[in-house]
């Protein structure tokens, strides 16, 4: 599919701040859903998000400006078509291409899934484009099963394939794993800042104190897969995999503002948000999450 025609994008801008020609940002939806293991739905999240972000303030009181304008205009993409043809290898590789294609472009790519195997496609798109780049995953999960169900493309298998690629990952928020997960994160050192490690202080008792120290292993460059279940289910019930215990608005936003001032983020993902009707809120939260973090990275 082409990336050259933008259709009714996110945050309902005026055509001018929406053109693919001139915007600095690119937002890509991605609704493949193939492997979700239990909560249904991750494919109408694209939709859902985009839907919602018409209806938030495009001021920023924090940032004291549009955010829109920092980054020239956002210009939204035809969604991915994922048919029967187009699942696992084949599906990540129409997204390396997409993303590929956009980078040459020299957009900043937003992929907007979807499950979150849409990360090892722009994942792959960015490390080959990147240097000195880490991978930071923030997540309950830590999503490193060889295979899972049979499927080594499941999404409970994403930083597993990517670490075929790109050894510079880092996990932030994991809680939840199998003991295979554990013994590979131990056998390979990967970085991993579990939540029951930050919410008893092993890394200093304030909340900038685990910022540091999740920053400080980042190399330069940094791209970001979000996967919706590093927020606690009572911010974000609508998820594929919701587990206790996570991380609150203010102290996610105070992460992604200190992390954008300090390391430079070339692209993000946002993944595994399912809608639950009737609510509301969760499509609302994620679209002000992204269209903050626009801010912060351009501002």
């Amino acid at each position: 599919m082409s990336a050259s025609a933008p259709i009714e994008g996110f945050f309902r801008l005026d055509k001018e701040w929406s053109r693919l020609d001139t915007a600095r940002v690119a937002i890509l939806p991605l609704p493949y859903e193939h492997t979700t293991s239990y909560g249904k739905g991750a494919a109408l999240a694209p939709a859902a998000i985009r839907d919602a972000s018409s209806y938030l303030e495009l001021y920023d009181e924090e940032l004291d400006t549009e955010i829109f304008m920092l980054s020239n205009g956002i210009a939204t993409l035809p969604p991915l078509c994922f048919d029967a043809s187009c699942r696992d290898a084949a599906a990540v590789e129409a997204i390396r291409e997409q993303v590929s294609r956009l980078i040459d472009q020299d957009k900043f790519v937003i992929c907007i899934g979807g499950e979150h195997t849409i990360s090892i496609g722009s994942a792959l798109a960015y490390t080959h484009a990147c240097p000195n780049l880490s991978i930071l995953q923030l997540d309950a999960h830590s999503d490193l099963r060889s295979v899972y169900e049979g499927n080594p493309y499941s999404h409970a298998c994403v930083m597993a394939r990517i670490y075929e690629f790109n050894r510079n990952i880092v996990q932030v928020g994991i809680r939840s794993q199998g003991a295979e997960e554990a013994e590979f994160i131990k056998k390979n050192r990967i970085a991993t800042f579990y939540a029951h490690d930050i919410r008893q202080g092993r890394y200093g008792s304030d909340m900038e104190s685990w910022q540091h120290a999740v920053i400080e292993t980042l190399q330069e460059n940094v791209y970001v897969t979000f996967d919706c279940d590093f927020l606690d289910p009572a911010l974000m019930p609508a998820l594929g995999t919701p587990e206790p215990g996570g991380f609150g608005w203010d102290e996610t936003i105070s992460f992604l503002r200190t992390l954008a001032a300090r390391r430079t983020i070339v692209g993000f993902d946002v993944n595994e948000f399912a809608p639950v009707p009737p609510f509301i809120h969760p499509q609302f939260t994620i679209a002000k999450l992204i269209y903050k973090l626009i801010g912060y990275i351009f501002s």
